[in-house]
């Protein structure tokens, strides 16, 4: 038998538990504005999901976070392949985990289509130190951009920019501002973020500890929306992290490869610059001292690929 409801009043979590206790086969189609998710359960348990481009447990862990929309259970439908093999347990309770970490974000990050202002510190002359993730994000921070707009350029999730920029605000680098509603429309509540696979998942443990240090002025001059400044900047960053993963300053061949870029940059090119950079100085990090610390020196610098 069919069933449908409001997800503001049984959230994800609770439908699913409720199909799946009685050992149900169907699908859940659930809806958000123009958005709509698919979770397809086989004997009470969960095997696939999909939202958008999303499949399996990340489309999962997205579904979760909406609080609001709509639900229908279609009884014996079944999804052509299997995403899922988690049990339900560990994969709510991973849903959860995120939902929590939402509703604190939640407090200083409004929705992922807030747009991120950069906070100038003029008047100091202490320095800013950032991870590289941070580093990324700051770099395609200019004032118009939303959130989600940022994450795509990131190849990151909204989620995990939002989780960047709640630091970036809370060391008062970054504010963060509703979108201006259309005239006379409504102003919606927070969106939760929609989660995308992120293309460093799995190294955040190693690039939280990893940082790079730089001069208030330096920033100043991103905040400014000096864009052909900022690029400057970032390539000096990298060759400085080049340098010293090959323990070799002055190297002929990384200063060479480094002005290629700055002259790259003269001519009116973009970010794509610095990714290149990072590309042929990671070459030379290995030829100069292996290829683990290539490694760590590209894995390091991931943030702005």
């Amino acid at each position: 038998m069919a069933f449908q409801g409001s997800l503001k009043e049984l959230p994800l979590a609770d439908i699913v538990q409720l199909v799946a206790v009685s050992g149900k086969t169907g699908m859940f189609a659930l809806t958000k504005g123009v958005e709509r998710g698919l979770v397809y359960i086989q004997n009470g348990q969960i095997t696939n999901a999909k939202v958008g481009a999303i499949e399996g447990e990340d489309a999962i862990y997205a579904l979760a976070l909406w609080n609001q929309g709509e639900f229908q259970f279609s009884p014996g439908v079944e999804s052509e392949s299997r995403t899922i093999t988690r049990s339900n347990t560990n994969l709510l309770m991973e849903a959860a985990r995120r939902s929590d970490e939402w509703k604190i974000l939640s407090k200083r990050i409004p929705g992922t289509d807030a747009i991120p202002v950069l906070s100038p510190r003029e008047g100091t002359t202490e320095p800013v130190t950032l991870t590289p993730h941070e580093w990324g994000v700051v770099a395609r921070t200019d004032g118009r951009r939303s959130i989600e707009e940022i994450a795509r350029a990131s190849r990151l999730s909204p989620f995990e920019v939002a989780k960047t920029l709640y630091g970036l605000v809370t060391a008062e680098l970054v504010e963060v501002h509703r979108p201006t509603p259309p005239a006379g429309g409504p102003v919606e509540a927070p969106a939760a973020p929609a989660y995308v696979p992120s293309a460093g998942a799995g190294s955040s443990s190693v690039s939280a500890t990893q940082t790079v240090t730089t001069h208030s002025g330096v920033f100043n001059a991103v905040t400014r929306g000096d864009e052909k400044r900022s690029l400057q900047i970032l390539c000096t960053k990298v060759k400085q992290e080049a340098e010293g993963a090959s323990v070799s300053p002055g190297d002929p061949g990384i200063d060479r490869l480094y002005r290629q870029a700055l002259a790259e940059i003269d001519k009116g090119r973009g970010l794509e610059v610095v990714r290149e950079l990072i590309y042929t100085l990671g070459h030379n990090v290995t030829s100069l001292r292996g290829r683990e610390a290539g490694d760590a020196f590209r894995e390091k610098m991931s943030p702005l690929l």
